[in-house]
């Protein structure tokens, strides 16, 4: 194969005519002018690191490299779009010259030119997420037909999600499937049987999912001599944007690509956050070591955010005992108010002190697009999505769904309905759905023999779920889920005779749904937690028909009122879809021990990432910065004191306005 084809040949050197020093600070001008070989740049929140970026392209054209011969690795292709784009406004360099996009789009680029060495066709065709899940189903049923069928394995979107999971963490598949998920051992050398049979008929069918254009591209680098030439010759220079949040897979392509050591990541360890899904920390940490000798910038001086948020910021990062290097960020805004630390009774009160605020600051000229509510998880902002509801205040939520409307909150929730009414054939279809083979002809007749059996038997409809006549209807596969959901069904009517609407909640929540959610649901535990707050607001009611009112009555009043386009609405998002992102004025929502951190962080060992979460989100700030903290809890169970973040005994008082929220505030 000749590695070096006619479209290789050198473009004429650019010129950008730039006067890099009066045009960057002396922080960016040090890292984008730094001299050919290694270079980590720690770029602070709000520093202008994609400035910091663009410019290096434009000093590299300036010292006469060619555009093909740099290497720009994103994360989103809109990320490298715009980054190119501001290197065609300096110097005119047209960006289909560059080698640019996301570590997937160069993968698939280099693997239809030169993937033959390890098996890879180059028409192939690439399979979404759902092909892929689809693919593997296949496979697991040609392999052991009774997998999928036993209610106790895990689908195969969750056992997708774990493979993908080994694969970018370069781990074992089967070590993964016992430590990272609470299956029996047992089933790690199936689920590595699944995976290896999956990519054999991958190859089969000439198809590659998303983790192949990575796996392999570095595959074929370690194996293929002259293609690791080509590429370290090809990219004399690679540029890694958002560095902290690579994983093992994509620092192994840019360790042996850049081999030559001519490689400048740029990142901050304090924004890494995504660990949970690959992300490696140490990779940012022990960038130095892989590549010595090289040059450590750090960019500090933040553009964003007033004098008084970034002490509070500062704070956070002196306070942090979990590694990482050390950065300072400096103001050039003038000085603006101090963060205030709110405490409130509970979380309703907390939504009222947001709604309240939020009015406040309009009347001063502020505009609901200002605003930003970030939370560390998605039950935390119930509340506050009742209120703002009830408002009238136009909101969008950018993480997700409103939360009564998220698939598993409404899952439940016809459970519920169900067992307060048992004529709500609408509920019964949709929990009955959730099985095998059960679609809605399927559980009509379902619904209309046990009817007609409870009546004909004179027993009450949920005594006869579990019944021998009533089983033998069920479709074969889905006949161990519905025992189960059947003994769940009948506990919660029986329970909901005479217990609180809360216990009812839990019941349902414990039951059938609670193995089902664990099985189907890659992100279970966050989804088990959005369920662990429905308990708490079923606490707020005295009889299970006023719960359910108030939920078609939330329901209702949410979608009566739709977003005009254009129109102004607030922003609430979690933390984590906020990276990147900057608003006038920021709300961080329960900053209280078992909030923020979760309790699921503290127990798993995870604090290094929360205390990295709660640094992310308050960094988004530019003017205003609200944190509010719940004294009182009362999802999932009675209501129990909470103390405030542990977060907080790093900042130093003098640094924020603490207010205990009344009526009047």
């Amino acid at each position: 194969m000749d590695f070096f084809e006619a479209a290789e040949t050198p473009e004429p050197q650019f010129t950008s005519g730039i006067d890099f020093e009066a045009e960057l600070n002396e922080e960016q001008y040090a890292a984008v002018t730094a001299p050919f070989g290694p270079a980590l740049v720690l770029a602070g929140a709000g520093s202008g690191k994609t400035r910091t970026l663009t410019y290096r392209v434009a000093w590299l054209l300036d010292q006469g490299v060619s555009p093909s011969n740099i290497l720009l690795l994103t994360f989103t292709n809109k990320a490298a779009k715009e980054m190119l784009e501001r290197v065609a406004d300096l110097t005119g360099v047209s960006p289909k010259l560059f080698w640019g996009g996301t570590f997937h789009h160069i993968g698939q680029r280099l693997l239809r030119r030169f993937g033959a060495p390890v098996g890879i066709n180059p028409s192939f065709n690439i399979i979404d997420q759902g092909d892929s899940e689809s693919l593997l189903s296949d496979v697991i049923r040609r392999i052991d037909p009774a997998f999928l069928k036993d209610k106790n394995n895990p689908k195969a979107k969750v056992i997708a999600n774990l493979i993908s999971y080994a694969r970018n963490t370069l781990d074992n598949v089967e070590r993964m499937a016992c430590e990272r998920y609470p299956y029996p051992p047992r089933l790690g050398p199936s689920i590595g049987k699944f995976a290896a049979a999956y990519e054999k008929e991958k190859r089969k069918q000439d198809v590659t999912d998303y983790d192949d254009l990575l796996e392999m591209w570095l595959r074929l680098l370690q194996s293929d001599p002259t293609f690791l030439h080509y590429c370290s010759t090809k990219f004399e220079h690679v540029l890694v944007d958002e560095y902290q949040d690579t994983n093992r897979l994509q620092a192994g392509i840019v360790d042996t690509i850049g081999s030559h050591h001519r490689v400048m990541a740029v990142g901050d360890d304090s924004q890494c956050i995504y660990t949970w899904r690959g992300a490696e920390f140490d990779n940012i940490m022990s960038f130095p070591n892989r590549h010595p000798g090289g040059n450590i910038f750090k960019i500090e001086t933040n553009y964003r955010s007033t004098p008084q948020i970034l002490s509070f910021a500062n704070c956070i990062l002196d306070g942090h005992t979990g590694g990482g290097f050390r950065k300072e960020l400096r103001p050039v805004r003038p000085d603006g108010e101090k963060p205030y630390f709110v405490s409130t009774v509970d979380t309703t009160q907390q939504a009222e002190f947001v709604i309240r605020t939020i009015s406040q600051l309009v009347e001063q000229g502020r505009s609901y697009g200002d605003i930003v509510i970030l939370y560390r998880a998605h039950f935390q902002a119930m509340d506050l999505q009742m209120e703002l509801s009830r408002s009238g205040i136009p909101f969008q939520i950018t993480s997700g769904v409103r939360f009564f409307e998220q698939a598993h909150v409404k899952d439940i929730v016809s459970q519920i309905r169900f067992v307060a009414n048992p004529r709500d054939t609408m509920a019964f279809q949709r929990f009955a759905g959730l099985l095998p083979k059960v679609g809605p002809r399927t559980a009509e007749k379902l619904y209309a023999f046990i009817t007609d059996f409870a009546q004909k038997n004179e027993q009450n409809f949920f005594d006869v779920l579990g019944s021998k006549a009533v089983v033998a209807k069920v479709p074969a596969s889905a006949r161990d889920d519905w025992e189960s959901l059947a003994e769940t069904l009948r506990t919660c009517y029986h329970a909901s005779q005479h217990q609180r609407p809360d216990e009812v909640v839990q019941l349902a929540v414990e039951g059938w749904y609670g193995t089902y959610l664990r099985t189907l649901y890659p992100n279970w535990k966050s989804r088990e937690e959005d369920l662990t707050g429905l308990i708490g607001f079923a606490a707020r009611f005295q009889e299970l028909s006023e719960l359910l009112a108030q939920l078609i009555l939330l329901n209702s009043e949410a979608s009566d009122r739709s977003i005009e386009p254009g129109e102004e609405t607030i922003r609430l998002t979690t933390i984590h879809q906020s990276k990147g992102l900057e608003f006038p004025v920021v709300f961080i929502l329960g900053l209280a021990d078992g909030m923020f951190p979760l309790n699921r962080a503290v127990e798993e060992g995870n604090l290094d990432e929360e205390i990295r979460l709660f640094y992310v989100s308050v960094t988004r700030a530019q003017d205003q910065l609200f944190l509010s903290f719940p004294q009182f809890q009362s999802q999932g169970g009675p209501p129990r004191k909470m103390p405030p973040s542990r977060f907080l005994a790093s900042i130093r008082p003098d640094y924020y306005e603490a207010v205990r929220y009344r009526s009047s505030w």
